[in-house]
């Protein structure tokens, strides 16, 4: 994270997420952005403050309840609506993630009322904080970007249809053969001839949940495995297909209230 003038704060990184050149999350006081494009698109949501700023020298406002989307080489500025300033979560999504057809529908309407969307890329950024989770990562992308599509588009929501099972199991057989290899969903997709956001639909329609949480358990039931057969947790994390260590640990205390290197101790003694 760096700090600023005035009290700012900046941090910015870029997560192994395809479609995700830059997640940038920033609290401003008194800074201005001056006119300025960018070569990817720019999905921000403000979560303190509000944010004034002219895209194609038309004045708009981002607030909390809203999403912003300004697409690529659209001159742009910004600045804090407010005394305080504002805190705000973006991510810079590459160009090719959505027609280049649609960056005149955002120019005419850069915000969009839609709690659910917003909800969703709140959802997503705390995913991109934690290393490890790339797949679910992918999954959470993919609906945020189909649902940006048809905003743009002008087009009702999908309605819901019957899953093809057999499509679901064809994925669960994959993730379960990738277990600890890993898949992303845009390799799933190609593999099965889906698209990712039907992909992930039909799935967690006839499994009950999200091909992520599946994966998650399915490398939690191969870590519980390891360690009972003596590995040590480091060794189990890599084995199982875990970022790291800590990776391993988190999802393990969520599934089963204790921690890997708790799990596996020595049982007791057999009585004489």
């Amino acid at each position: 994270m760096a700090i600023g003038p005035a009290g700012s704060h900046v941090s910015a990184w870029r997560p192994a997420v395809a479609g995700v050149a830059e997640v940038f999350h920033a609290h401003f006081v008194d800074h201005a952005y001056p006119s300025h494009t960018h070569d990817v698109w720019t999905l921000l949501i403000v979560d303190d403050g509000a944010v004034r700023y002219d895209l194609d020298r038309h004045r708009h406002g981002a607030l909390r309840t809203s999403v912003t989307l300004l697409p690529p080489h659209v001159p742009h500025d910004g600045r804090a609506a407010t005394r305080t300033g504002f805190r705000k979560r973006v991510l810079y999504l590459d160009a090719a993630v959505l027609d280049a057809e649609l960056g005149g529908r955002a120019v005419d309407q850069p915000s969009l009322a839609d709690p659910q969307l917003r909800h969703r890329i709140h959802q997503l950024h705390q995913v991109l904080v934690r290393r490890g989770d790339e797949f679910e990562a992918d999954s959470r992308l993919a609906f945020i970007l189909e649902r940006l599509g048809r905003h743009l588009r002008r087009q009702p929501p999908a309605g819901v249809a019957p899953p093809p099972h057999g499509l679901a199991a064809r994925l669960r057989e994959l993730l379960d053969t990738r277990t600890a290899e890993g898949i992303t969903l845009a390799e799933a997709a190609g593999m099965l001839h889906a698209h990712p956001t039907h992909l992930v639909r039909t799935f967690t329609r006839a499994h009950g949940l999200p091909p992520h949480a599946y994966l998650t358990g399915r490398r939690i039931e191969l870590a519980r495995r390891l360690l009972l057969a003596g590995q040590r947790p480091a060794e189990v994390a890599a084995a199982a297909g875990f970022f790291d260590q800590a990776h391993l640990t988190r999802h393990f205390r969520r599934h089963l209230g204790v921690g890997p290197a708790r799990y596996a101790r020595p049982g007791p003694s057999p009585r004489s």
